[in-house]
C-alpha cells in the first residue's frame, strides 16, 4: 500500500487510492472524494500552466497532521490526502482528498473540512502562467 498522504511530482490515480481505502476495513459504508483539477481561466485572465511548489517537509508534516485530526474529529476509518508538485495544464490533477467513514454524513464533512484546511494551512503555493506573464496566487478558499 502507498503512504495516504502524500506530495508527489506525478499524477496520481483516483481507482487506486479509493482500493487502497476501500481495502482498510470492511466498516466502511461511504467514501466521499475531492480532486482539484487546474483550469484554463483564472480571475479574468486565460492560464496557460500552473506550477506548484511546496516547503516539502513542513507541508508533508502539517498534511499528515491534518489528516490526523479529520480522523479523530470526524470518526473515520481512513483518509488519504496527494497532492501534486509540478507544473501542470488545463484538465491535469492537482490534489486528491478522500475520507472513508461509516456513514456518508461523517465523510462529506470530512472530505470538504480536509481540502479547505489543507488551502488554510499546508505550505503550498501556485504560480499560474499566463500569456501576459506569471503571477504566485494567494490562498483563497
Amino acid at each position: 500500500m502507498s503512504e495516504p498522504v502524500r506530495i508527489q511530482e506525478e499524477d496520481f490515480s483516483q481507482e487506486a487510492e479509493i482500493a487502497e481505502l476501500k481495502a482498510s476495513s470492511k466498516r466502511i459504508g461511504g467514501i466521499a472524494t475531492f480532486v482539484g483539477c487546474a483550469r484554463d481561466f483564472s480571475e479574468g485572465r486565460a492560464v496557460s500552466e500552473i506550477s506548484f511548489e511546496a516547503y516539502g517537509s513542513m507541508a508533508l508534516a502539517e498534511m499528515r497532521k491534518l489528516r490526523d485530526e479529520a480522523i479523530e474529529k470526524f470518526a473515520l476509518l481512513e483518509a488519504r490526502i496527494v497532492h501534486r508538485v509540478a507544473t501542470v495544464t488545463a484538465g491535469d490533477n492537482i490534489v486528491f482528498i478522500a475520507a472513508a467513514a461509516e456513514h456518508r454524513a461523517a465523510a462529506f464533512d470530512a472530505c470538504r473540512w480536509m481540502i479547505d484546511e489543507l488551502k488554510q494551512r499546508v505550505p503550498i503555493w501556485k504560480k499560474e502562467i499566463t500569456p501576459l506573464g506569471e503571477s504566485w496566487v494567494t490562498p483563497h478558499p
